[in-house]
């Protein structure tokens, strides 16, 4: 369907947690012309990362409207939105690796050779610094595979070009979520925040360590507000699972009054940071975008099972001894500019970062005016590339092997009654509980 300047986009994100929805939402309004405007329906893959009201609240992004689907529910409106005043323009897969390959193939499946349909854009939320490989061919085959910075898409190219797949749908952007006032000076009191993840580091002697260092160095510096930033509370889940809450580990420790815990929005609390640090969180690079002092941390090692090595020559690399000692990193900045973070202009949305999706928009448009409609989708794996491989990602999804649903798959015709929304609540409660409480008991006893 042609989109002309001033036609409102219909655009739909497909998202399986809380960190995805916000970058494909974001990614899908910035995807959108300032001149046009944009209806913005928002789907949940249903699954044990579902985010829940309150970190829907948390991100802050607002839909025309949202609910939450079965992947074969998914399918399904795809297949009655194809033609029409409903059909969309553009669809963003903001989904684990293996969500994308399964919704690809089966939209392939319902839409077949029919060029009426919407643009298809995945790509990923932060930094990318493990499964390099796998997870882009699982992410190829769609129209735009977005890299967030000029260093991913070299990568992201080289690795399509080196299994002999297309590489033309791959689209240098910028992570949409970055933006807020730049630092100009230190906050009254100073703010030391640690960035928490919920997996990295994944065991809890070292979570321990990182907590008992946080602590300590309120401690030393009690002039200082010293925060542990979380990204959810007990029970919930985000994009990885957290067995170990630093919200557990720190029952019983004397914290200091100068130390506490804080929820909400990542930017808001960057509002009143002197002092960002982090072992890997993407929210080191909205800090350097807005040109916070940033540290990502050496203590447990410069390893690829951290994602801290993804850090090397930015000049964020430092220890809690260096930051006890009151050391102040510099970023280097051609490290930064090729990360697509405040690149070529202010950290408050000028130079570069301004126009990081006017490629993305150009192509996009290019492809809704394209005569005679969109190719079929093209997966870099079919059953014939990976017979061993792709089946199995299907199948998770409900799917077969060439993308249709599979007898007896998962497809309410309607929404779930009160009786049903308390089972799911309460088989998502226990599976939390099993991830949270009863897994790392049964390790720790695995152990001895």
């Amino acid at each position: 369907m042609p989109a002309s300047a001033t036609k409102a986009l219909r655009v739909a994100v497909l998202a399986d947690s809380d960190t995805r929805w916000k970058w494909g939402a974001l990614t899908a309004q910035r995807l959108t012309p300032a001149d046009a405007g944009i209806r913005l329906d928002g789907y949940l893959l249903r699954g044990r990362a579902t985010p829940t009201a309150r970190q829907l609240e948390e991100v802050g992004v607002r839909a025309d409207s949202l609910r939450e689907v079965t992947g074969v529910e998914f399918l399904r409106e795809m297949t009655e939105r194809t033609t029409g005043e409903d059909s969309y323009d553009i669809l963003v897969l903001a989904l684990v690796g293996g969500g994308v390959q399964a919704m690809l193939h089966g939209l392939r499946n319902i839409w077949g050779g029919c060029g009426e349909r919407p643009v298809v854009v995945t790509g990923y939320v932060g930094v990318v610094y493990e499964k390099l490989t796998d997870g882009l061919l699982l992410r190829h085959g769609a129209d735009l595979v977005l890299a967030n910075s000029r260093h991913d898409a070299d990568r992201f190219r080289a690795v399509f070009e080196g299994v002999g797949a297309d590489a033309s749908a791959v689209t240098e952007v910028a992570l949409p979520f970055l933006g807020g006032e730049p630092y100009t000076g230190e906050h009254d009191p100073y703010t030391v925040v640690f960035a928490a993840q919920p997996s990295v580091p994944d065991n809890r002697k070292d979570r321990a360590y990182l907590l008992d260092r946080l602590i300590e160095h309120a401690r030393r510096h009690p002039e200082r507000e010293v925060l542990l930033k979380l990204r959810s509370k007990p029970g919930e889940h985000t994009t990885h699972i957290e067995e170990l809450p630093y919200q557990k580990l720190v029952q019983g420790r004397d914290v200091p009054a100068n130390f506490s815990l804080v929820y909400g929005h990542m930017g808001e609390v960057l509002d009143r940071t002197d002092l960002l640090v982090t072992v890997s969180s993407t929210a080191a690079l909205e800090a350097l975008h807005r040109r916070i002092p940033t540290v990502v941390l050496t203590d447990l090692g410069v390893r690829e099972v951290l994602g801290n090595h993804h850090f090397t020559g930015s000049g964020c690399l430092a220890s809690w001894d260096q930051l006890d000692a009151g050391h102040r990193p510099v970023p280097d900045e051609e490290w930064v500019a090729r990360q697509g973070v405040a690149a070529g202009g202010t950290p408050s949305g000028g130079g570069s970062y301004a126009t990081a999706f006017d490629t993305a928009r150009e192509r996009i448009a290019g492809l809704l005016e394209r005569s005679g409609g969109l190719p079929p989708l093209n997966p870099y794996y079919t059953p014939e590339t990976a017979p061993g491989y792709l089946p199995g990602i299907l199948a998770r999804h409900h799917l077969g092997p060439d993308g249709a649903p599979l007898p007896g798959a998962p497809a309410a015709d309607k929404a779930p009654g009160p009786v049903r929304q308390i089972v799911r609540r309460a088989a998502r409660g226990a599976y939390r509980h099993g991830v949270q409480r009863v897994a790392p008991v049964i390790r720790r006893m695995g152990e001895l």
